[in-house]
């Protein structure tokens, strides 16, 4: 579902080279749940960013279900990211102006779906996400972390093959932190969707089928996490 080859990203500080990522090369499997870990620096957003389609690599390539991003152009990149990819941020990035209800809906629309949005998905979604009663009313009248697991309906709403979700805990406590962590694992498990999770947290992380550990840039080990239990041969 998902594939970086020798992907590498540099970034220009004046006169000076910054390389943020270098020679990542990994795949993630349709219906997988991978988890990237590592400390503040170590490139895993820059990877999340080139992952989504959301920045250019500077080289390498990003298949996305067997499509090289490389070769689209900047319409065809985003009507991919509309169509297939639902994104998780560490900020909510609710508009203020909307209810919770029409943040959810308005994704569904910018994904390009010509049918009425699924009311008994929607229910079965926010029910699972325990948000059912808050759908009227706008992100300052939601706690932190109310607010994201309305962007996690937002995300999951236009049912994308893959999920990318980058520090969804980071601003939470530990209570929130756990309900987003199992309903990123239901989504994966339930609604059979790709899970790519960005994480600082070795303790998040671990709920994957495999984790993927960053530092300084470059991969340096993959290994079995909890979820590969039962799940996966690796």
């Amino acid at each position: 579902m998902i594939r970086a080859e020798h992907l590498g990203k540099v970034y220009r500080s004046g006169r000076l080279d910054v390389p943020a990522l270098r020679d990542a090369t990994f795949s993630v499997e349709a219906g997988e749940f991978v988890s990237i870990v590592g400390p503040s620096g170590s490139g895993k957003s820059t990877l999340f960013y080139l992952l989504g389609g959301l920045a250019r690599a500077t080289s390498g390539k990003v298949f996305i279900g067997g499509v090289d991003f490389s070769t689209l152009g900047d319409a065809e990149r985003t009507r991919m990211r509309r169509a297939r990819i639902g994104f998780i941020f560490q900020k909510f990035n609710l508009l203020p102006t909307l209810t919770a209800r029409a943040n959810i809906e308005i994704a569904h629309e910018i994904a390009g779906r010509s049918e009425p949005i699924d009311e008994q998905f929607l229910s079965h979604l926010t029910d699972m996400l325990n948000i059912g009663g808050r759908l009227p009313h706008r992100p300052s009248e939601l706690s932190g972390g109310e607010q994201q697991r309305v962007a996690i309906a937002r995300a999951l709403i236009a049912r994308p093959a893959i999920v990318l979700a980058d520090e969804p805990t980071g601003n939470l406590d530990t209570e929130n932190s756990d309900a987003v962590l199992e309903m990123l694992r239901r989504s994966n498990r339930e609604f059979k969707q790709t899970v790519l999770m960005i994480t600082h947290n070795p303790e998040a992380a671990s709920i994957a089928d495999r984790i993927i550990h960053m530092r300084d840039g470059q991969i340096r080990g993959i290994e079995p996490g909890q979820g590969s239990v039962g799940r996966h041969t690796w």
